[in-house]
């Protein structure tokens, strides 16, 4: 008789060998696993942290960026695999008091930062993959208090259906070629001949993670166009090593300038200087958690 997937539901396993399934680890294996630094970075001193958030933070509110700030303060964090540094930015920019959860202010400002270092975060998976996003999302997590992670959407917005791929391939070809042009289809044929799937992974992925979302600022922390090609930049530049891929989205962001109804900050951050900025605060971000002398002298 034909085992049906209520009978399997019911308890019953299709795998033959389920009772033998691998529940722990030969101890050599274990061991050797301890090798070879395995653990993400800890956070550098707070003092140190802060006083770098700070510096940074007083620089893009004098540029009125703030919202790109916290997006490349995300993004390089999460590059360099400190998690809990992460958890340390939320808290620094939701409180009076980084130390102290009593002195949380506003629960909607808290709310709307919450979803945008998210968002950011889901982002940087493109640039720099999954194991790293997984470990900064989840310091962002254990930051966060109850009533905001309740108040997070909960429901994904990126399912792939039948209904909706073409408009998702549709938007990851609009980016596409509004951050490589007038190269995209040189680019898109030469990635093409590396794997017959890589460029459509790619397309895809630029469709339904990389560019806004669809519902504009209705959608919880959505990120705009200039916003996403800082995601890139940051996770890139703080990657290092990576100067091609780099130059590409620094073009991107300059090339934000042309979307239609830009709201001032992003014609800011996508002009000469306002991208100027944001690769040299990604700079002195890394300088700081990743020196034990400090940040170090801005050129």
């Amino acid at each position: 008789m034909r085992m049906t997937l209520r009978d399997k539901s019911a308890g019953t396993s299709s795998n033959p060998h389920s009772e033998d399934m691998v529940k722990h680890l030969p101890p050599a294996i274990k061991q050797l696993l301890t090798l070879r630094n395995p653990d993400a970075w800890s956070s550098p001193p707070l003092g140190r942290l802060h006083r770098v958030f700070a510096s940074t933070q007083n620089e893009a509110k004098r540029r009125n960026a703030e919202t790109g700030w916290l997006v490349l303060t995300t993004c390089t964090l999460l590059t360099a695999n400190r998690p809990s540094s992460v958890g340390h930015l939320y808290r620094f920019v939701t409180r009076s008091d980084p130390t102290k959860a009593e002195s949380r202010r506003d629960f909607t400002e808290a709310l709307n930062k919450a979803a945008l270092m998210r968002e950011s975060a889901l982002k940087s998976v493109i640039f720099i993959g999954v194991p790293r996003t997984i470990l900064s999302l989840t310091g962002l997590k254990e930051a966060l208090e109850d009533d905001v992670y309740a108040a997070l959407r909960k429901d994904s917005r990126r399912v792939g259906t039948p209904q909706n791929i073409e408009a998702t391939i549709g938007r990851g070809m609009a980016l596409w070629n509004s951050i490589y042009e007038p190269h995209a289809v040189k680019l898109y044929n030469k990635l093409g001949a590396l794997h017959p799937d890589f460029i459509s992974f790619i397309i895809q992925s630029y469709g339904s993670v990389l560019s806004p979302m669809p519902g504009g600022d209705a959608e919880q922390g959505n990120l705009t166009r200039a916003m996403g090609s800082i995601v890139g930049i940051a996770t890139l530049r703080a990657e290092g090593r990576v100067g091609p891929q780099l130059t590409s989205h620094v073009f991107g962001l300059l090339k934000a300038r042309y979307v239609e109804n830009q709201n001032e900050e992003d014609k800011y951050l996508s002009s000469d200087e306002g991208t100027e900025w944001v690769v040299r605060t990604v700079d002195e971000i890394m300088d700081a958690i990743t020196s034990e002398e400090g940040p170090q002298v801005k050129l």
